[in-house]
């Protein structure tokens, strides 16, 4: 009688335990960021003067000012985000937000630079 061969052997790729498989490492967690503020009270920001001429010819509109505000709370500049349509009434609002005092912006509880969109509305009262 004849003897089978052996067998010829078989490769078998280990299976990863879960000893050998590590999870991406955790990020921490970045602080929260707080937005620029305008209107808290006790900053005494007045409102844009009303352009004399703009009020001579009934001119109203809203302007979007765009403000860089710095860590201490001054404006360090300003840009137009949003036009009302009338230059004297884009200007008024563009010199008077550079001139204001802001909450600045936080990163946890650090003070940040960073932009504030601000909303100034030209209306006219009877």
């Amino acid at each position: 009688m004849e003897q089978a061969p052996d067998p010829a052997p078989v490769a078998v790729a280990p299976t990863p335990s879960a000893a050998t498989v590590e999870a991406p490492p955790k990020a921490a967690a970045e602080p929260v960021v707080e937005a620029p503020r305008f209107n808290a009270a006790y900053l005494n920001n007045p409102p844009p003067g009303y352009p004399l001429a703009a009020r001579r010819r009934g001119i109203e509109g809203r302007v979007m000012v765009r403000a860089e505000v710095l860590a201490d709370g001054t404006c360090n500049r300003v840009e137009l985000k949003k036009t009302s349509g009338y230059d004297l009434l884009d200007q008024a609002a563009l010199e008077a937000v550079k001139k204001w005092r802001f909450v600045p912006a936080r990163r946890g509880s650090q003070s940040i630079t960073a932009w504030v969109e601000v909303p100034i509305t030209f209306k006219l009262e009877n």
